[in-house]
């Protein structure tokens, strides 16, 4: 009786683990927009984490609480094609399905910047 319940609750664990969509979150860097600096002693004393962004296909989704974002999308040419404000209570944001191939994110945050690379 113990190894049919073993292999039932066996069998349910690999069945949600391959049906379970993952999240793959981007790796952001941080950097300091000099022009927008405030005056005074230069650069701020402490680092910022950058957020925590996932992406699955044209789907980015952040944390719940999170501060707002100017979000922009530059193509490999550091062309602009795609820019959105990410409100603070907004989670996801959908991407144009017309996007296809390599581009840089860029979310702004003042004179804090976080970029990385998506693949679409």
């Amino acid at each position: 009786m113990k190894k049919l319940l073993l292999m039932i609750v066996g069998a349910f664990m690999l069945s949600t683990s391959l049906w379970a969509k993952t999240l793959v979150p981007l790796a952001l860097t941080v950097i300091i927009e000099e022009d927008d600096l405030p005056g005074g002693n230069g650069h701020p004393k402490s680092p910022i984490e950058p957020p925590t962004v996932y992406i699955e296909d044209y789907t980015l989704t952040f944390e719940n609480y999170h501060p707002e974002y100017i979000l922009n999308i530059k193509d490999e040419d550091g062309d602009v094609v795609y820019t959105t404000v990410v409100h603070s209570t907004q989670t996801q944001v959908a991407l144009p399905s017309t996007l296809s191939g390599n581009y840089e994110i860029k979310l702004v945050l003042g004179y804090w910047v976080f970029t990385g690379w998506i693949w679409l």
